[in-house]
């Protein structure tokens, strides 16, 4: 069935009681995206450090409705709610209903990283090859998959390292698939850090497909509970992993091989300074426009 969507453009400091408005006069669903996307002035938003909610200077709110909602009387409504509303920041359109889960899987192959590290959805069966180590996601949780840049590169490392009899923490877990693929590739058991609930429940439900469940701790960075771990890796972005050096030098035992990503081309000089404190070995490794460091913790 189709649905009504109304799209609502508003600044920054304005969002929370649009949001609230919409939601009040019934929305079915609220996605909030950049409304300068695909201009020179769009900002890309890929992960939030610790603590944060990052939200771009100017926003479009998408409101879904039953297709029958009445136009006139939202948009009333949100007069009232909203005095400082313009007619020109509303806009309604139709939307065709669709099973996104299916578009979204449609588009997830599966992917190698490394000699012997696969990806695969949940709903492909892998071939039977002993040589394979394969990782099965729902892509209907996934808030990492492997597609991107930083991900691609934090997997090629951890197949390339001995990680049999291991611990490893994986800090900005997101879906887990970097932790999950750590304890299928012979780590002892992981520790899965990320300041987002949702991250969370879906790396416990993709740990849960992968029967590794009762190796993988998981935590909110304020209740991390957990001791030095042999391999620490974190996929967030630079601003937190320049912040966070010293908590993750913490977390790692002395020898312990170590990456970080999340890094744009261009910002590894900094942390490359910042990370010499306590880590030797430092190298760095580039796929398109994102950086991965490497090295070993002092």
């Amino acid at each position: 069935m189709p649905f009504l969507e109304l799209s609502l453009v508003v600044r920054t400091e304005q969002q929370p009681r649009a949001e609230e408005a919409l939601d009040d006069l019934g929305a079915l669903s609220i996605t909030l995206r950049d409304a300068d996307a695909e201009t020179p002035d769009e900002q890309a938003i890929f992960e939030p450090g610790v603590g944060e909610l990052p939200l771009w200077p100017t926003i479009t709110l998408d409101a879904l409705f039953d297709q029958h909602a009445d136009r006139r009387g939202l948009a009333a409504a949100l007069g009232e709610l909203l005095p400082w509303l313009e007619p020109d920041q509303l806009n309604f359109a139709e939307v065709a209903d669709q099973e996104w889960e299916r578009a979204w899987m449609d588009q997830f192959k599966p992917m190698p990283f490394g000699r012997r590290l696969w990806i695969y959805p949940w709903n492909i069966e892998p071939p039977a090859d002993d040589g394979l180590v394969v990782v099965r996601l729902d892509p209907g949780l996934a808030f990492g998959s492997g597609t991107h840049p930083t991900t691609a590169l934090c997997l090629e490392w951890l197949d390339g390292l001995d990680l049999a009899g291991k611990t490893i923490t994986d800090y900005g877990c997101g879906s887990g698939v970097l932790a999950i693929a750590a304890l299928k590739l012979g780590a002892t058991g992981a520790v899965g850090v990320d300041n987002d609930p949702q991250a969370l429940t879906a790396s416990r439900d993709n740990a849960e497909r992968n029967g590794v469940a009762d190796r993988l701790a998981l935590f909110l960075p304020e209740d991390v509970e957990a001791e030095a771990a042999d391999v620490f890796i974190a996929n967030i972005l630079a601003g937190p992993l320049g912040e966070l050096a010293p908590t993750f030098a913490a977390a790692a035992k002395p020898g312990a091989p170590f990456a970080i990503s999340g890094i744009l081309a261009g910002q590894q000089d900094e942390l490359l300074q910042r990370y010499a404190e306590w880590f030797d070995e430092l190298r760095v490794d580039t796929r398109e426009d994102w950086v991965r460091i490497s090295g070993r913790r002092r």
